[in-house]
């Protein structure tokens, strides 16, 4: 009887045939790694796609058309051309609402930021009572905005405001309208959208500071450079990531603010606090003329993307 054995080159050749069909297709490995990787994206590509690309697309259409209130009803909405625009931009209100846009906007951004670094370079030292300190200071940013405009509306109120009581108990005159002059109303805005503003300011450059190694300041010390030398020197350069992240973030919040003025002056008084975000309000839900407000918002818009698109480059610039 006799017995048929496999030679040991055929054997290691049905080895190798058998191992070559269990392992997978590197095609459709990497097909399958590309669909579960679109497959996190997707929420958030249809989520930007719904509530943040239709509308922009939306506003877009409808500042080239006119838009009535008779159109959520007959859904007829012509397209007029560049007469919105037009209109807009032929409008003085228009020009006054962007120089108090820029103004506010300016104003608030400076004055959140000084005194948002001033305070995260205080509570880097140790004290007593310190991290308290810090949670009281969060409370400005922690109240709803309408809540902080319609408390500031009543302590700055001319007659029964609580700051006007008390330069007048300090002998300083207590009759200055801070909300009903036109010369002052929106210095009174800019002044209480920087109290809500500072803690914003103060948490993300104290975390920026935190991050800063002691040993460069305790290197500056040794040499001998005064405590603003080393600040100027040493802790604005290696913070300079950090302050670019809060004066966009600042800006973006700021250029586009609503709430706070009409809680406090509505736009007045004599449109002196009229702003791009409270006229676009203005036409839009007061007089009713969408196609117009659909241009102030696209205004807006514009702006708020070219200094996105700087904070791009300015982050891109940083990495490299």
């Amino acid at each position: 009887m006799s017995t048929t054995t496999a030679s040991p080159p055929a054997a290691a050749a049905a080895a190798t045939n058998a191992t070559a069909v269990k392992q997978p297709d590197p095609l459709r490995t990497r097909r399958r790694r590309r669909l579960s990787q679109w497959g996190f994206i997707a929420p958030a590509v249809v989520f930007m796609l719904l509530f943040f690309g239709y509308p922009l697309v939306r506003n877009i259409v409808m500042s080239f058309q006119d838009f009535s209130p008779s159109t959520f009803f007959d859904g007829k909405a012509p397209f007029n051309g560049t007469d919105n625009w037009s209109k807009v931009f032929q409008d003085d209100l228009f020009g006054k609402a962007l120089w108090h846009t820029i103004v506010f906007t300016i104003g608030s951004l400076i004055g959140q930021f000084g005194i948002g670094l001033a305070l995260a370079v205080f509570f880097t030292k140790k004290f007593p009572l310190n991290g308290f300190l810090r949670s009281l200071i969060l409370l400005p940013w922690l109240v709803p905005m309408v809540v902080s405009g319609i408390v500031w509306r009543r302590i700055l109120d001319q007659d029964t405001g609580v700051l006007n009581s008390l330069f007048d108990t300090l002998g300083f005159g207590g009759s200055t309208p801070w909300l009903t002059s036109p010369g002052m109303a929106l210095f009174s805005v800019i002044m209480v959208n920087i109290w809500i503003g500072i803690p914003f300011n103060m948490v993300i450059l104290y975390g920026g500071l935190q991050e800063i190694p002691k040993e460069l300041h305790e290197a500056a010390a040794l040499d001998g450079a005064s405590a603003w030398r080393t600040f100027r020197s040493v802790t604005l350069p290696l913070l300079k990531p950090v302050i670019t992240v809060v004066l966009v973030l600042g800006f973006m919040s700021t250029v586009k603010i609503l709430d706070l003025i009409l809680a406090l002056t509505d736009g007045g008084p004599a449109d002196s606090t009229q702003t791009l975000g409270t006229l676009t309000y203005q036409n839009s839900f007061v007089q009713l003329d969408f196609g117009a407000g659909a241009v102030v918002g696209n205004v807006l818009i514009l702006i708020s993307a070219v200094f996105a698109v700087f904070y791009l480059r300015a982050n891109r610039s940083e990495g490299k």
